[in-house]
Protein backbone atom coordinates (compact mmCIF):
# COMPACT_ATOMS: atom_id res chain seq x y z
CA UNK A 1 0.00 0.00 0.00
CA UNK A 2 1.15 3.22 -0.85
CA UNK A 3 -0.03 6.86 -0.54
CA UNK A 4 1.48 10.41 -2.35
CA UNK A 5 3.24 12.70 -0.33
CA UNK A 6 4.78 14.95 -3.35
CA UNK A 7 4.42 15.30 -6.81
CA UNK A 8 4.28 17.96 -10.02
CA UNK A 9 2.52 17.56 -13.01
CA UNK A 10 3.35 15.37 -15.80
CA UNK A 11 5.73 12.96 -15.65
CA UNK A 12 8.16 14.48 -12.92
CA UNK A 13 9.20 11.70 -10.10
CA UNK A 14 6.86 11.57 -7.33
CA UNK A 15 7.58 10.48 -3.51
CA UNK A 16 5.62 8.30 -2.26
CA UNK A 17 5.30 6.44 1.49
CA UNK A 18 5.32 2.66 0.85
CA UNK A 19 4.80 0.40 4.24
CA UNK A 20 6.22 3.56 6.21
CA UNK A 21 9.32 4.24 3.99
CA UNK A 22 9.81 7.43 1.25
CA UNK A 23 10.93 6.25 -1.93
CA UNK A 24 10.77 8.00 -5.30
CA UNK A 25 8.74 6.62 -8.01
CA UNK A 26 9.23 7.03 -11.80
CA UNK A 27 8.14 5.81 -14.57
CA UNK A 28 10.88 4.92 -17.70
CA UNK A 29 10.97 2.64 -20.25
CA UNK A 30 9.13 -0.45 -21.20
CA UNK A 31 8.39 -3.84 -20.60
CA UNK A 32 8.77 -6.69 -23.28
CA UNK A 33 4.74 -5.74 -24.10
CA UNK A 34 5.55 -2.21 -24.30
CA UNK A 35 3.98 -1.31 -21.03
CA UNK A 36 5.23 1.51 -19.10
CA UNK A 37 7.74 0.23 -16.53
CA UNK A 38 7.84 1.57 -12.84
CA UNK A 39 11.21 2.18 -10.71
CA UNK A 40 11.27 3.30 -7.33
CA UNK A 41 13.87 3.55 -4.46
CA UNK A 42 14.19 4.97 -1.05
CA UNK A 43 15.32 8.84 -0.32
CA UNK A 44 15.59 10.67 3.08
CA UNK A 45 13.13 13.61 4.35
CA UNK A 46 15.76 15.59 3.50
CA UNK A 47 15.73 14.65 -0.03
CA UNK A 48 12.27 14.89 0.06
CA UNK A 49 12.86 18.37 1.29
CA UNK A 50 14.84 19.83 -1.39
CA UNK A 51 12.58 18.06 -4.39
CA UNK A 52 9.37 20.14 -2.82
CA UNK A 53 11.00 22.99 -2.63
CA UNK A 54 13.23 22.95 -5.99
CA UNK A 55 12.10 22.43 -9.25
CA UNK A 56 15.83 22.42 -10.71
CA UNK A 57 16.92 19.90 -8.54
CA UNK A 58 14.13 17.54 -8.73
CA UNK A 59 14.52 17.93 -12.89
CA UNK A 60 18.20 17.11 -12.27
CA UNK A 61 17.86 14.41 -10.02
CA UNK A 62 15.34 12.85 -12.78
CA UNK A 63 18.07 13.38 -15.78
CA UNK A 64 20.77 11.35 -13.31
CA UNK A 65 18.58 8.73 -12.47
CA UNK A 66 16.93 7.51 -16.30
CA UNK A 67 20.15 6.49 -17.56
CA UNK A 68 19.77 3.81 -14.69
CA UNK A 69 16.43 2.72 -15.62
CA UNK A 70 17.58 2.43 -19.16
CA UNK A 71 20.35 -0.02 -18.14
CA UNK A 72 17.30 -2.20 -16.29
CA UNK A 73 15.36 -3.02 -19.79
CA UNK A 74 12.63 -4.23 -20.11
CA UNK A 75 12.40 -6.49 -17.25
CA UNK A 76 15.63 -5.99 -14.94
CA UNK A 77 15.65 -4.52 -11.77
CA UNK A 78 16.77 -0.86 -11.15
CA UNK A 79 20.26 -0.87 -9.20
CA UNK A 80 18.67 0.81 -6.23
CA UNK A 81 22.51 1.54 -4.62
CA UNK A 82 23.27 3.34 -7.64
CA UNK A 83 20.53 5.25 -7.38
CA UNK A 84 21.01 6.01 -3.66
CA UNK A 85 24.21 7.05 -4.28
CA UNK A 86 22.85 10.14 -6.48
CA UNK A 87 20.64 11.37 -4.16
CA UNK A 88 22.90 13.60 -1.74
CA UNK A 89 25.43 14.62 -4.45
CA UNK A 90 22.57 15.62 -7.03
CA UNK A 91 19.95 17.26 -4.40
CA UNK A 92 22.40 18.68 -1.33
CA UNK A 93 25.74 19.43 -2.91
CA UNK A 94 26.63 22.76 -4.31
CA UNK A 95 26.30 23.76 -7.55
CA UNK A 96 29.53 23.30 -8.50
CA UNK A 97 30.42 20.24 -7.42
CA UNK A 98 26.87 19.09 -9.27
CA UNK A 99 28.28 20.38 -12.36
CA UNK A 100 31.77 18.32 -11.63
CA UNK A 101 29.60 15.17 -11.22
CA UNK A 102 26.97 15.52 -14.25
CA UNK A 103 30.84 15.37 -16.21
CA UNK A 104 31.31 12.49 -14.56
CA UNK A 105 27.88 10.52 -15.30
CA UNK A 106 25.68 9.90 -17.38
CA UNK A 107 22.31 11.65 -17.90
CA UNK A 108 19.22 12.40 -19.73
CA UNK A 109 20.17 15.79 -21.49
CA UNK A 110 16.15 15.62 -23.26
CA UNK A 111 14.69 16.27 -19.40
CA UNK A 112 15.92 19.32 -19.27
CA UNK A 113 15.50 20.75 -22.38
CA UNK A 114 12.00 19.62 -22.21
CA UNK A 115 11.68 22.07 -19.02
CA UNK A 116 12.84 24.97 -20.39
CA UNK A 117 16.77 24.57 -19.71
CA UNK A 118 19.23 27.56 -21.22
CA UNK A 119 20.67 25.84 -24.49
CA UNK A 120 24.10 27.91 -24.20
CA UNK A 121 24.81 27.00 -20.12
CA UNK A 122 23.73 23.12 -20.45
CA UNK A 123 25.83 22.92 -23.28
CA UNK A 124 28.51 24.45 -21.43
CA UNK A 125 28.22 22.18 -18.66
CA UNK A 126 26.81 24.64 -16.51
CA UNK A 127 23.22 22.81 -15.47
CA UNK A 128 22.60 24.45 -11.93
CA UNK A 129 22.63 27.78 -14.07
CA UNK A 130 21.03 26.10 -16.96
CA UNK A 131 18.19 25.54 -14.92
CA UNK A 132 16.74 28.67 -13.42
CA UNK A 133 14.33 29.56 -15.76
CA UNK A 134 13.02 25.76 -15.82
CA UNK A 135 9.42 25.18 -15.94
CA UNK A 136 6.89 22.56 -14.77
CA UNK A 137 6.12 21.92 -18.16
CA UNK A 138 7.32 20.15 -20.19
CA UNK A 139 7.89 21.11 -23.94
CA UNK A 140 8.82 18.34 -26.20
CA UNK A 141 8.90 20.07 -29.40
CA UNK A 142 12.31 21.81 -28.18
CA UNK A 143 13.34 18.54 -27.63
CA UNK A 144 13.19 17.54 -30.96
CA UNK A 145 14.37 20.75 -32.17
CA UNK A 146 17.45 20.35 -29.95
CA UNK A 147 18.28 16.97 -30.99
CA UNK A 148 18.05 18.08 -34.51
CA UNK A 149 20.42 20.78 -34.16
CA UNK A 150 22.48 18.51 -32.54
CA UNK A 151 22.23 16.09 -35.18
CA UNK A 152 22.68 18.76 -37.63
CA UNK A 153 26.15 20.29 -35.87
CA UNK A 154 27.37 16.92 -35.88
CA UNK A 155 27.58 16.59 -39.52
CA UNK A 156 29.62 20.39 -39.06
CA UNK A 157 25.78 22.01 -40.92
CA UNK A 158 25.21 25.44 -39.24
CA UNK A 159 21.72 27.16 -40.70
CA UNK A 160 20.95 30.60 -41.29
CA UNK A 161 18.46 32.27 -40.61
CA UNK A 162 16.48 31.51 -44.29
CA UNK A 163 18.05 28.20 -44.31
CA UNK A 164 16.06 26.83 -40.88
CA UNK A 165 12.74 28.84 -42.02
CA UNK A 166 12.97 26.78 -45.47
CA UNK A 167 13.10 23.49 -43.22
CA UNK A 168 10.50 24.73 -41.60
CA UNK A 169 8.55 25.38 -44.68
CA UNK A 170 9.10 21.48 -45.79
CA UNK A 171 8.20 20.25 -42.25
CA UNK A 172 11.95 18.88 -42.33
CA UNK A 173 13.11 21.00 -39.62
CA UNK A 174 13.01 18.09 -36.96
CA UNK A 175 13.54 14.91 -39.36
CA UNK A 176 15.16 15.04 -42.59
CA UNK A 177 13.11 11.68 -43.24
CA UNK A 178 10.04 12.97 -43.23
CA UNK A 179 8.11 13.47 -46.31
CA UNK A 180 7.84 16.96 -47.10
CA UNK A 181 4.94 19.12 -47.41
CA UNK A 182 3.94 23.36 -48.01
CA UNK A 183 3.72 24.47 -43.96
CA UNK A 184 3.61 28.07 -44.64
CA UNK A 185 1.60 28.95 -40.94
CA UNK A 186 5.36 27.19 -39.61
CA UNK A 187 7.60 29.78 -41.25
CA UNK A 188 8.49 33.08 -39.55
CA UNK A 189 6.20 35.77 -40.59
CA UNK A 190 8.87 38.31 -41.51
CA UNK A 191 10.67 35.63 -43.86
CA UNK A 192 7.92 33.50 -45.59
CA UNK A 193 8.08 35.89 -48.66
CA UNK A 194 11.84 35.03 -48.90
CA UNK A 195 10.71 31.45 -48.90
CA UNK A 196 8.03 31.45 -50.63
CA UNK A 197 10.72 32.87 -54.11
CA UNK A 198 12.90 30.14 -52.63
CA UNK A 199 10.22 27.74 -53.55
CA UNK A 200 9.08 29.95 -56.90
CA UNK A 201 12.81 29.31 -58.09
CA UNK A 202 12.21 25.51 -57.61
CA UNK A 203 8.58 25.34 -58.88
CA UNK A 204 9.91 27.20 -62.26
CA UNK A 205 13.21 25.12 -62.84
CA UNK A 206 10.95 21.83 -62.55
CA UNK A 207 8.12 23.34 -65.18
CA UNK A 208 6.99 20.18 -67.74
CA UNK A 209 9.54 17.63 -65.56
CA UNK A 210 7.30 14.76 -64.88
CA UNK A 211 8.05 11.65 -62.66
CA UNK A 212 6.42 8.73 -64.32
CA UNK A 213 5.89 5.01 -62.53
CA UNK A 214 8.17 2.07 -62.66
CA UNK A 215 6.12 -1.02 -62.86
CA UNK A 216 9.05 -2.68 -62.73
CA UNK A 217 8.80 -2.33 -58.84
CA UNK A 218 5.33 -2.37 -57.80
CA UNK A 219 2.17 -0.50 -58.22
CA UNK A 220 3.24 3.02 -57.05
CA UNK A 221 6.71 3.02 -57.88
CA UNK A 222 8.24 6.17 -59.43
CA UNK A 223 11.10 6.26 -61.75
CA UNK A 224 14.42 7.24 -60.04
CA UNK A 225 16.25 8.52 -63.27
CA UNK A 226 12.99 10.56 -63.49
CA UNK A 227 13.64 11.25 -59.82
CA UNK A 228 17.43 12.19 -60.26
CA UNK A 229 16.85 14.32 -63.01
CA UNK A 230 14.53 16.69 -61.38
CA UNK A 231 15.72 16.78 -57.84
CA UNK A 232 19.49 17.87 -59.94
CA UNK A 233 17.56 20.15 -62.36
CA UNK A 234 15.85 22.00 -59.20
CA UNK A 235 19.33 21.83 -56.38
CA UNK A 236 21.21 23.40 -59.51
CA UNK A 237 18.59 25.98 -60.19
CA UNK A 238 18.12 27.18 -56.45
CA UNK A 239 21.65 27.02 -56.23
CA UNK A 240 22.39 29.93 -58.80
CA UNK A 241 19.42 32.25 -56.98
CA UNK A 242 20.71 31.49 -53.47
CA UNK A 243 24.16 30.32 -53.52
CA UNK A 244 24.50 30.94 -49.91
CA UNK A 245 21.51 28.28 -49.09
CA UNK A 246 22.41 25.26 -47.20
CA UNK A 247 22.47 22.03 -48.77
CA UNK A 248 20.09 20.51 -46.31
CA UNK A 249 17.86 23.24 -47.28
CA UNK A 250 18.42 22.80 -51.04
CA UNK A 251 17.94 19.14 -50.66
CA UNK A 252 14.59 19.73 -49.15
CA UNK A 253 13.31 21.90 -51.95
CA UNK A 254 14.21 19.48 -54.28
CA UNK A 255 12.54 16.60 -52.13
CA UNK A 256 9.49 18.87 -52.03
CA UNK A 257 9.10 19.46 -55.96
CA UNK A 258 10.51 15.45 -56.25
CA UNK A 259 7.60 14.28 -53.94
CA UNK A 260 4.63 16.27 -55.55
CA UNK A 261 5.63 14.85 -59.01
CA UNK A 262 5.58 11.41 -57.79
CA UNK A 263 2.69 11.73 -56.35
CA UNK A 264 1.28 13.53 -59.61
CA UNK A 265 2.46 10.38 -61.29
CA UNK A 266 0.29 7.75 -58.82
CA UNK A 267 -2.69 9.73 -59.46
CA UNK A 268 -2.76 9.50 -62.88
CA UNK A 269 -4.44 7.19 -65.61
CA UNK A 270 -1.85 4.91 -66.88
CA UNK A 271 -1.45 6.58 -70.95
CA UNK A 272 -3.11 5.16 -73.13
CA UNK A 273 -0.23 5.70 -76.15
CA UNK A 274 0.13 2.40 -78.08
CA UNK A 275 -3.12 3.37 -80.74
CA UNK A 276 -4.98 0.18 -79.20
CA UNK A 277 -8.23 2.33 -77.60
CA UNK A 278 -11.10 3.63 -79.16
CA UNK A 279 -11.35 4.92 -82.72
CA UNK A 280 -7.24 5.90 -83.30
CA UNK A 281 -6.55 2.44 -83.23
CA UNK A 282 -4.56 2.28 -86.31
CA UNK A 283 -3.31 5.79 -86.34
CA UNK A 284 0.06 6.27 -87.57
CA UNK A 285 -0.17 3.36 -89.63
CA UNK A 286 -0.31 0.96 -86.78
CA UNK A 287 -1.02 -2.97 -87.49
CA UNK A 288 -4.55 -3.09 -85.74
CA UNK A 289 -4.25 -6.17 -83.00
CA UNK A 290 -7.20 -7.85 -81.20
CA UNK A 291 -5.69 -10.25 -78.90
CA UNK A 292 -2.03 -10.14 -77.26
CA UNK A 293 -0.78 -12.70 -74.27
CA UNK A 294 1.50 -11.46 -71.31
CA UNK A 295 3.47 -13.81 -69.04
CA UNK A 296 5.76 -13.84 -66.94
CA UNK A 297 8.71 -16.31 -65.97
CA UNK A 298 6.42 -17.70 -63.27
CA UNK A 299 3.94 -19.29 -64.81
CA UNK A 300 1.57 -15.78 -64.89
CA UNK A 301 -0.65 -15.52 -68.08
CA UNK A 302 -3.18 -12.89 -68.94
CA UNK A 303 -4.55 -12.15 -72.30
CA UNK A 304 -5.57 -9.03 -73.69
CA UNK A 305 -8.53 -8.29 -75.92
CA UNK A 306 -9.38 -5.32 -77.48
CA UNK A 307 -12.67 -3.99 -76.66
CA UNK A 308 -11.95 -0.26 -76.57
CA UNK A 309 -11.51 -0.08 -72.58
CA UNK A 310 -8.05 0.17 -71.53
CA UNK A 311 -4.57 0.03 -74.32
CA UNK A 312 -2.45 -3.06 -74.17
CA UNK A 313 -0.10 -1.27 -73.18
CA UNK A 314 -1.75 -0.11 -69.93
CA UNK A 315 -3.09 -4.08 -69.24
CA UNK A 316 0.52 -4.62 -69.80
CA UNK A 317 2.39 -2.69 -67.62
CA UNK A 318 -0.02 -3.47 -65.25
CA UNK A 319 0.53 -6.99 -65.43
CA UNK A 320 3.94 -5.97 -64.65
CA UNK A 321 3.33 -3.99 -61.54
CA UNK A 322 1.12 -6.77 -60.18
CA UNK A 323 3.70 -9.61 -60.68
CA UNK A 324 7.16 -8.07 -60.93
CA UNK A 325 9.67 -9.32 -57.91
CA UNK A 326 12.97 -9.98 -57.08
CA UNK A 327 12.66 -13.99 -58.88
CA UNK A 328 10.06 -12.52 -61.55
CA UNK A 329 11.92 -9.97 -63.89
CA UNK A 330 11.19 -11.56 -67.29
CA UNK A 331 7.97 -10.60 -69.24
CA UNK A 332 6.66 -11.64 -72.50
CA UNK A 333 4.21 -10.17 -75.05
CA UNK A 334 2.91 -12.61 -77.91
CA UNK A 335 0.76 -11.64 -80.66
CA UNK A 336 0.01 -15.61 -81.44
CA UNK A 337 -1.76 -14.37 -84.44
CA UNK A 338 1.30 -12.82 -86.45
CA UNK A 339 3.66 -15.05 -84.59
CA UNK A 340 5.78 -12.70 -83.57
CA UNK A 341 6.42 -11.27 -79.57
CA UNK A 342 8.74 -9.54 -77.44
CA UNK A 343 10.67 -10.78 -74.16
CA UNK A 344 11.70 -8.30 -71.90
CA UNK A 345 14.87 -8.90 -69.09
CA UNK A 346 14.33 -6.08 -66.18
CA UNK A 347 17.18 -8.12 -64.93
CA UNK A 348 19.70 -7.21 -67.48
CA UNK A 349 18.18 -4.10 -68.47
CA UNK A 350 17.66 -6.29 -72.57
CA UNK A 351 14.86 -7.15 -74.87
CA UNK A 352 14.96 -10.02 -77.27
CA UNK A 353 12.12 -9.38 -80.30
CA UNK A 354 11.01 -13.09 -81.52
CA UNK A 355 9.69 -13.74 -85.07
CA UNK A 356 8.53 -16.89 -86.12
CA UNK A 357 10.56 -17.83 -89.74
CA UNK A 358 8.85 -20.72 -90.34
CA UNK A 359 5.84 -22.91 -89.01
CA UNK A 360 6.45 -26.56 -87.78
CA UNK A 361 4.79 -28.88 -90.52
CA UNK A 362 4.24 -32.57 -89.95
CA UNK A 363 4.96 -31.98 -86.23
CA UNK A 364 8.56 -30.39 -86.36
CA UNK A 365 9.14 -27.55 -84.27
CA UNK A 366 8.68 -23.91 -85.56
CA UNK A 367 11.43 -22.16 -86.53
CA UNK A 368 12.23 -18.68 -84.43
CA UNK A 369 14.47 -15.51 -85.30
CA UNK A 370 15.86 -14.11 -81.64
CA UNK A 371 17.33 -11.08 -81.44
CA UNK A 372 18.56 -9.20 -78.54
CA UNK A 373 19.03 -5.04 -78.10
CA UNK A 374 20.06 -3.39 -74.94
CA UNK A 375 17.17 -1.01 -73.13
CA UNK A 376 17.60 2.46 -71.37
CA UNK A 377 15.64 1.99 -67.74
CA UNK A 378 12.08 2.46 -67.97
CA UNK A 379 11.19 4.87 -70.37
CA UNK A 380 13.22 2.76 -73.28
CA UNK A 381 11.10 -0.31 -72.34
CA UNK A 382 7.81 1.57 -72.32
CA UNK A 383 9.00 2.99 -75.94
CA UNK A 384 9.61 -0.60 -77.15
CA UNK A 385 6.34 -1.60 -75.55
CA UNK A 386 4.54 0.91 -77.38
CA UNK A 387 6.16 0.39 -80.57
CA UNK A 388 5.94 -3.64 -80.64
CA UNK A 389 2.11 -3.46 -79.82
CA UNK A 390 1.96 -0.77 -82.86
CA UNK A 391 3.79 -2.28 -85.08
CA UNK A 392 5.45 -5.42 -84.32
CA UNK A 393 8.89 -6.65 -84.82
CA UNK A 394 8.93 -4.73 -87.91
CA UNK A 395 8.61 -1.39 -85.78
CA UNK A 396 11.55 -1.81 -83.52
CA UNK A 397 13.71 -1.60 -86.17
CA UNK A 398 14.48 1.82 -85.54
CA UNK A 399 15.44 1.48 -81.92
CA UNK A 400 17.89 -1.33 -82.39
CA UNK A 401 21.05 -2.24 -82.91
CA UNK A 402 19.78 -5.70 -83.25
CA UNK A 403 21.69 -8.73 -82.45
CA UNK A 404 21.00 -12.61 -83.16
CA UNK A 405 24.78 -13.56 -81.60
CA UNK A 406 24.33 -14.02 -78.23
CA UNK A 407 27.86 -14.31 -77.55
CA UNK A 408 28.19 -10.51 -79.12
CA UNK A 409 25.12 -9.75 -77.14
CA UNK A 410 26.82 -10.55 -73.96
CA UNK A 411 29.76 -8.92 -74.74
CA UNK A 412 28.54 -5.76 -75.24
CA UNK A 413 25.92 -5.87 -72.30
CA UNK A 414 28.85 -6.49 -70.42
CA UNK A 415 30.64 -3.53 -71.85
CA UNK A 416 27.72 -1.50 -70.56
CA UNK A 417 27.99 -2.63 -67.24
CA UNK A 418 31.15 -2.03 -66.84
CA UNK A 419 31.14 1.39 -67.63
CA UNK A 420 27.85 2.12 -65.28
Amino acid sequence: MSDVVFARSGWLPRVIREDGELRLMLAAGADANHEPRTFTFPVAAAHLAVIREDLARHLLLWSAVLPLCDAAGTRGRLDENAAVALLDPVLLAPPAEVDALFRRIGWDRGRLVAHGADLDLLDRGQLCAALRPATERADEKRVQEYHAERRRAGRGVVLGPLDAQVLRYTGQYLHGATLPRRLPDAVDPALLPEVLRVIATAERAGAGMRIGLDPRRGNRATDKRDWDRLASTVEAAVRRAYPGLADDAVRTVSFLMCSEAADRARSTPVDDDDGTVGDHADAGGGTRRTTLSFTDDKGGQKTWVRDGSRSASAEFWQFVADRSAADNEVFTIEDEERGEGVQLHFYADSLARITTVRLGDGGADPQYRVEYSLVDGIGGYRTLVSAFIRGGCAALDRYGPWMADVAEFERVRRQRDDAR
